[in-house]
């Protein structure tokens, strides 16, 4: 999550070069892993067992090396919620943790717990099992190499951003809010909007602490790079219309973010909005097939 559309990293400290220089899509060995990780999610029923991952020492290692970096940066940029919340979190250092590791801890927390994933889901799957508490997570984990970097989510993104967030229960309200609206709308248009939204909130909002952008979406707790980076963005005042309106970077820096005062007025305005969204919603908010955009979740 976080990254230039068209350009990955070819450093730890966040700087872009060309796609094709990521390992992570050019390492023969690695794509092998990922999808043999990944396949074990075809056919797999929302909220049921996730089979237990063999990790190597090599995986475990990339996992101790971007949990100490993202640790230390997410002290110094993330906001007071989230660095509350990660103190609850069952997010181990020393290890990748297995699904069941995490998710039984998280639902006697907030109810929620991981559902697997293998990449990309639906917008309507992925969203609305949300309101029972299921939350889409993967398993693989990124390319040894460049352990600060990942050009798509993996485990680390999700256990290390929306693990912490499922610790909170003030994040899991939000989370279920998003996914009661989501599973009562059929409409892929307005579906569409709920994900701009959850992009803008869960995976990329910010809040203003202390005269400063402080991180509280996920897929910038998860991403060294583009969290150290939070002065550089045009940062703009939390508003559902302007995020329905402003086009976003699915693989690349954010150029623009939302800041909220706190997590009670994304809360309050996210509700005000998506209770009164319905099938029909779309075209009172300007948007078409053709503005649509495709994000889709972990």
């Amino acid at each position: 999550m976080g990254k230039a559309r068209g350009r990955t990293p070819v450093a730890s400290d966040g700087r872009l070069g060309p796609p094709g220089e990521h390992p992570g899509l050019s390492d023969p060995a690695y794509v092998r892993r990922r999808r043999a990780i990944a396949a074990a999610a075809r056919g797999h029923r929302v909220g049921d067992p996730a089979p237990s991952v063999d990790y190597s020492a090599s995986e475990d290692r990339t996992w101790r090396a971007v949990h100490r970096a993202l640790w230390a940066a997410q002290g110094e940029h993330a906001c007071r919620a989230v660095l509350d919340a990660r103190q609850q979190a069952p997010i181990p250092a020393d290890h990748i943790p297995q699904h069941a590791e995490v998710g039984p801890r998280l639902r006697r927390m907030t109810g929620f717990e991981f559902t697997l994933a293998g990449g990309v889901v639906a917008n309507k799957r992925f969203l609305g099992s949300m309101a029972d508490g299921y939350f889409h997570a993967v398993q693989f984990v990124r390319h040894p190499a460049l352990p600060l970097y990942t050009p798509e989510p993996d485990i680390i993104h999700d256990v290390l951003g929306h693990g912490i967030h499922l610790s909170c229960p003030t994040f899991a309200d939000i989370y279920r809010l998003i996914g009661e609206t989501a599973r009562r709308i059929d409409d892929a248009d307005v579906l569409q909007m709920i994900s701009d939204v959850y992009w803008f909130t869960l995976e990329y909002g910010v809040l203003e602490e202390d005269g400063a952008p402080k991180a509280y979406g996920a897929a910038l707790l998860s991403s060294y790079g583009e969290i150290r980076r939070l002065g550089l963005p045009r940062v703009r005042a939390f508003d559902i219309g302007a995020i329905l309106a402003t086009p976003y970077e699915i693989s690349g820096y954010q150029p623009v973010l939302f800041s909220a005062r706190c997590l009670h007025e994304v809360a309050d305005t996210l509700h005000g909005f998506l209770e009164k969204l319905d099938d029909e919603s779309a075209p009172r908010f300007g948007r078409s097939p053709a503005r649509t955009r495709s994000s889709g979740g972990t």
